[in-house]
């Protein structure tokens, strides 16, 4: 069982409940816990009795991810079921592991440690850390959060370590899952409303919660995260070529042809550039494997430049991962206060005959673009068009409201483009009787 793969899987076709469970699966946040290795064997059971009674009776389904990190001392459990499922089959681990403490006498405590995606953590915590105080004064348990700093670009997941009694700690599990699924309820709602973001893959963005099982298997994860059947990311290694962190120009990107590559200048206060590259380039190389995308920062114009320019090539996904992980930085880096949202300016290029479109009758079109998304946007109208017959379009925005105009001003290009097509090939059918 297991060979040959990164995780062992136990459940049943039935897990979550009814015919409708596979589907439930996805919009269900997984309970995913932090388990001592050497409790993982009791946990399974011998010839995997254990965890088979564990899935039947709480109708779940458990990654058990022993394959990875090999050598660590701690193992990672995603659990696939219902809310009471998750807490029930969280139970009846915890028991085992209490038990298996007692009889060996390895270790004096056994902890829950629960894994979170880092999106969620700020909004369990609470203003002024409210939200936990009032969980561990509820619950009677102790509860820490791990560092930001243990943060990589592939493991955006914090520690959640619970301590206290068996059943103490079931209850916390509960209180901690009710903030986080609210958490990530309200980012896929966010996400989906309004369909603003048509065409895309929503759940495979790995920007928020809902993008966690994309995240690609490297070492160093705690616990491979499955990927799903539509979705397939550039994740060949990254490579540097003058400056341009991306993918490596061969073979990968047969993958993404029929895709569009699209533009974006994005830009970032001079400060951040070191943070964004990282040292020896790493994080910058990690972030254009994660997306997709290659990634190029442009040497400034003058030394005393208050901002740089980031130039990320790559299709809709790709742009989206990106460009969220780059605001996600200058907010964990704390190039904005807390209290302050990150906005950033981003430029993109349009045929020269869309921009009057893009503008709208009066400005109307970008007037609701900007009630819509409460971004600014900006089509300079005395702009000479570049060589390909381009202008700018300027927008200044937090990340999803920057997103939206991207997604909604690619829209009016590309149905600009279809009727000059159609103009195009009407022309030679008017001109035929003359001949």
């Amino acid at each position: 069982m297991g060979t040959g793969s990164q995780e062992q899987e136990f459940g049943q076709p039935g897990a979550m409940g009814g015919p409708h469970g596979h589907r439930q699966r996805h919009q269900e946040l997984p309970l995913r816990i932090l388990v001592p290795t050497q409790f993982v064997g009791a946990i399974i059971g011998k010839e995997g009795l254990t965890i088979k009674n564990i899935t039947k009776q709480t109708q779940s389904k458990v990654d058990i991810h022993r394959k990875e990190n090999a050598g660590a001392t701690e193992k990672a459990i995603t659990i696939h079921s219902s809310k009471e499922g998750c807490s029930q089959a969280c139970r009846m681990i915890l028991e085992i592991m209490e038990k298996e403490a007692n009889d060996t006498k390895i270790v004096e405590e056994v902890p829950l440690k629960i894994l979170a995606h880092n999106s969620l953590v700020g909004r369990l915590i609470g203003k002024e850390g409210r939200n936990l105080k009032k969980i561990e004064q509820d619950t009677g348990t102790k509860i820490t959060i791990s560092a930001l700093q243990d943060l990589t670009i592939y493991n955006q997941e914090r520690t959640i370590t619970v301590r206290g009694g068996v059943e103490e700690c079931c209850n916390a599990e509960v209180e901690i899952m009710k903030k986080l699924t609210e958490a990530h309820e309200n980012d896929v709602a966010s996400l989906n409303q309004s369909n603003m973001m048509p065409g895309l893959n929503l759940s495979a963005m790995g920007i928020f919660s809902s993008g966690l099982s994309v995240l690609p298997p490297a070492s160093g994860l705690r616990g491979s995260l499955s990927t799903p059947a539509n979705y397939s990311p550039l994740l060949g290694p990254s490579s540097v070529m003058g400056g341009m962190y991306g993918v490596p120009s061969s073979g990968a990107l047969s993958l993404q042809q029929s895709v569009e590559q699209e533009v974006v200048y994005l830009f970032i206060p001079t400060p951040a550039v070191g943070a964004l590259i990282g040292k020896k380039g790493q994080h910058i190389k990690e972030l254009a494997h994660f997306a997709g995308a290659s990634i190029k920062i442009a040497a400034p114009d003058s030394p005393d430049e208050p901002e740089r320019m980031v130039i990320i090539t790559g299709p809709p996904e790709a742009q989206f991962k990106a460009q969220g992980r780059i605001y996600g930085k200058l907010k964990e880096e704390n190039f904005f206060t807390s209290k302050e949202e990150v906005k950033l300016e981003a430029h993109i290029k349009v045929p020269s005959s869309a921009a009057g479109r893009v503008i709208g009758k009066g400005g109307k079109t970008v007037n609701e673009l900007q009630n819509l998304t409460s971004a600014e946007v900006i089509v300079p109208r005395e702009q000479t068009p570049d060589d390909n017959d381009e202008v700018f379009v300027k927008i200044i925005g937090h990340f999803l409201a920057s997103q939206t105009v991207q997604r909604k001003i690619r829209e009016i290009v590309q149905q600009v483009k279809q009727q000059e097509r159609k103009q195009q090939q009407m022309v030679p059918t008017s001109s035929q009787p003359s001949k």
